[in-house]
């Protein structure tokens, strides 16, 4: 018991020693860094002291003299209306027998569906009875010129006789014609036959044995029954604005990729462009022919068509470093290491990668091409600061 206030005066100084070195480490701090020079305003220019972080974050580029340019238009690939036909049903049937379906190539006279047709048989009926004319009227002619010859009848019985075997033989033509029109004889079986008028492949396929099929079935908007064409030569249908149509004359060469075939690059030519805008869209329609013989490219698909455009005055900088403010353009200018200027310009084309300023710049005028946005932000900032303390601002 004798020992105890010797050790609390020996414990309660050491916690006390402790308790204030924790203390003043807890109350050491770093020293404060000093603030990074904020860029000022000098006239129209934005001025960054030297060395200052966000300098490495603006990416500038040279404008160069305009040349050519290369311009992306939609383009949409159809099948080759020159090389394509469609089958719809010229009479009213039922479908009795298909012979031909997808992918399969047929040629000039390829049987592709035959249809119990009512209607044909009629026009076989009289194909047949038209025939049957003729060869009475052959008859009735030979016996009335024996006759003529006897003395035995007229001349205008002769004559009526034989006006009568040309109206038989008329009528017989145009029914046979009608028959042939349709592939068919005067042999009265109501069987009509579909086939083919073009070499090339069944493309598309829109009918089902049992149908029941006519004649109004056909036109803009319906299916036909059979679509054949030629898929080693499709359309590309090509969308351009008015400013392009001069380098998409009959004859100019287009690059035509396609997203689902990267890598895969093809070349088509003009072969005709309307002579009209399309008042919804404003564009003009531009129709191309490109080869497919190795048939990797699908009718219907969409893809861009790249061409060259030949450029007047102007310079090409990069379009990610023109800004539209209201209907004016901008850009900002370097004009010397550290120092910026907006500027506007007057723009002759904006495409997705580069774009043609035509006034307010010259070739190897430096522009700010990245983070444009965050020079405009320390542009405001920049005003904003000179208006409050005007000191801040040098005079130009």
């Amino acid at each position: 018991m004798q020992e105890t206030p010797v050790k609390n005066s020996v414990i309660k100084p050491l916690v006390s020693f402790l308790a204030l070195a924790f203390l003043a480490a807890c109350s050491e701090a770093p020293a404060p860094k000093a603030a990074e020079p904020k860029p000022i305003m000098q006239g129209k220019q934005l001025r960054f002291p030297a060395g200052n972080a966000q300098l490495a974050l603006l990416k500038t580029t040279a404008a160069t003299t305009a040349e050519t340019i290369s311009i992306d238009l939609p383009a949409r690939l159809v099948w080759n209306e020159e090389r394509t036909q469609r089958i719809y049903a010229p009479l009213a049937g039922r479908v009795d027998t298909i012979r031909a379906d997808l992918g399969q190539a047929v040629s000039p006279g390829s049987a592709l569906l035959t249809l119990f047709s009512p209607e044909f048989g009629v026009a076989q009926a009289d194909a047949a009875k038209a025939l049957a004319d003729v060869q009475l009227n052959e008859k009735a002619l030979r016996r009335q010129r024996e006759l003529f010859d006897a003395g035995i009848v007229a001349r205008k019985d002769l004559e009526q006789v034989e006006a009568d075997a040309l109206r038989a033989k008329a009528e017989a033509d145009r029914a046979l014609a009608k028959t042939r029109l349709y592939g068919g004889s005067h042999t009265v079986n109501q069987q009509l036959a579909l086939t083919s008028g073009i070499r090339g492949l069944v493309v598309e396929r829109n009918v089902n044995p049992g149908q029941e099929v006519r004649p109004d079935q056909s036109g803009p908007g319906i299916p036909a029954l059979f679509v054949l064409s030629d898929p080693s030569q499709l359309w590309v249908q090509i969308d351009a604005r008015e400013a392009d149509i001069a380098a998409l004359r009959p004859g100019a060469s287009f690059d035509l990729s396609i997203p689902t075939l990267p890598g895969q690059k093809f070349t088509g030519k003009v072969a005709a462009a309307s002579d009209f805008l399309d008042p919804t869209t404003r564009t003009i329609k531009v129709r191309g022919v490109v080869a497919n013989p190795q048939r990797l490219l699908k009718s219907e698909m969409l893809g861009t068509a790249r061409i060259q455009r030949k450029l007047g005055t102007g310079v090409m900088v990069p379009a990610s470093g023109v800004f539209l403010r209201g209907t004016t353009h901008w850009v900002f200018l370097q004009s010397a290491p550290g120092t910026f200027e907006p500027k506007e310009v007057t723009v002759g084309h904006e495409g997705a990668k580069e774009t043609l300023v035509t006034q307010g710049l010259s070739a190897g005028d430096v522009v700010v091409s990245e983070n444009g946005l965050l020079l405009a932000r320390e542009f405001r900032i920049a005003e904003e600061a000179s208006k409050v303390y005007p000191s801040v601002a040098v005079a130009k």
